[in-house]
């Protein structure tokens, strides 16, 4: 726009009295004409006295680092969410398996009730009860573990090698003593239990029997002498040998890894050398 656009002009017209040399006034006005430009301009939007600021869009301005934490919030959120989920499957879980656990045991108990119904009404329905059959030690009390039983003997066949006394020593802490033989289906039972257990032909076992006190004269461990009609000594033996110990021989073993004829199978041995040996104590 130019300055001429900007220019407006206007007749103002002034009336000035005149004054007569009466005194008196004119009554005929004079006028008096007077140019006044005035400039045009375009009116404000602005109220008196405020600031201009800049417009705003009526937006907030978003940021990658608020773009970052709505995404981690939204993250953490749905964790949260799913370590709830598989907190409480977890926890169904194992009430059903303790549930699961709780029935199979009712079960158990049911099945071991009705069997042992069975078993009863069966004994009690049998009109021609079967003479029960014994077998061999049935009708004895039975040995501890570790110990074998023959009638009413239990016999413990030591893995050791000890001298004679320590043997002895050995058994009596194991509430027994050396074996002591009385009969000929004794001696058989345990020569073929030897011919099991030993692991080569020298393998030998010591027994309760001994002439320490006096030469010649054999004494059990419980001191009762030998009977010589019930022996089992090897041909040629007791020969008390002093070849490898100057006191001889003065206590008896027993094994032959191949069987011994007649279950002759002792021998007299130094008390000294190591051995293993059998234990005996009443079932």
């Amino acid at each position: 726009m130019s300055e001429a656009d900007g220019i407006v002009y206007s007749d103002v017209k002034f009336t000035r009295g005149k004054r007569n040399t009466s005194g008196t006034a004119s009554s005929e006005a004079e006028s008096t004409y007077s140019e006044v430009r005035i400039l045009k301009t375009h009116p404000s939007t602005e109220l008196p006295g405020s600031q201009q600021h800049p417009v705003s869009n009526g937006g907030s301005k978003v940021t990658p680092e608020r773009v970052v934490i709505v995404v981690l919030s939204a993250l953490l959120a749905a964790a949260v969410i799913t370590l709830g989920f598989t907190s409480l499957d977890n926890m169904h879980t194992k009430q059903s398996f303790q549930t699961l656990r709780d029935e199979l045991e009712a079960v158990k108990r049911n099945l071991t009730e009705r069997c042992c119904e069975v078993k009863s009404y069966n004994t009690v329905q049998k009109t021609s009860p079967q003479p029960p059959v014994v077998k061999e030690n049935e009708s004895y009390p039975k040995c501890e573990y570790g110990w074998e039983q023959h009638g009413r003997q239990c016999y413990y066949f030591s893995t050791n090698y000890f001298t004679w006394s320590n043997s002895r020593d050995e058994c009596r802490q194991k509430g027994g003593d050396l074996v002591q033989i009385d009969s000929r289906e004794e001696q058989t039972f345990l020569e073929l239990k030897l011919r099991e257990k030993m692991n080569n032909i020298w393998d030998k076992f010591w027994i309760g029997l001994t002439d320490s006190e006096k030469e010649g004269t054999w004494l059990w461990v419980d001191g009762s002498p030998l009977n010589e009609s019930l022996t089992f000594w090897f041909p040629d033996e007791p020969d008390n040998w002093t070849g490898k110990d100057p006191d001889g021989e003065d206590c008896v073993r027993m094994g032959e890894k191949a069987g011994a004829p007649d279950l002759k199978c002792w021998f007299d041995e130094s008390c000294k050398y190591a051995h293993r040996s059998i234990c005996e104590k009443p079932a």
